[in-house]
């Protein structure tokens, strides 16, 4: 089961990827950080390339909210279903249980 292990970390770890990616895009749009920043810059730009290709889709099937992006939560709720599937289904039937 080690795999199913790292899989599931691996879901974790992109569950917080995503919430720092909308945390720092609350920050950047609130100018509490400045993207002019070098280091602030280079960590947008890795959470936008590790997040957006996630988030697109979503965006594209969501209605227009105004200024309010729900992706990340409909994302982060997505996520937090694979997991479950894995741990209540996927497990129990490779245990043969």
């Amino acid at each position: 089961m080690p795999f199913i292990n790292i899989i599931m970390i691996v879901i974790q770890l992109y569950i917080w990827v995503v919430i720092a990616s909308a945390v720092l895009s609350w920050l950047i749009a609130f100018n509490v950080v400045n993207t002019q920043n070098r280091f602030v810059y280079t960590i947008a730009d890795v959470l936008f390339r590790l997040t957006e290709p996630a988030l697109r889709p979503i965006r594209r099937v969501l209605p227009e909210l105004g200024g309010l992006d729900l992706s990340p939560v409909v994302l982060i709720l997505g996520l937090i279903l694979l997991q479950d599937v894995i741990a209540y289904y996927i497990v129990p039937a490779l245990l043969g249980a």
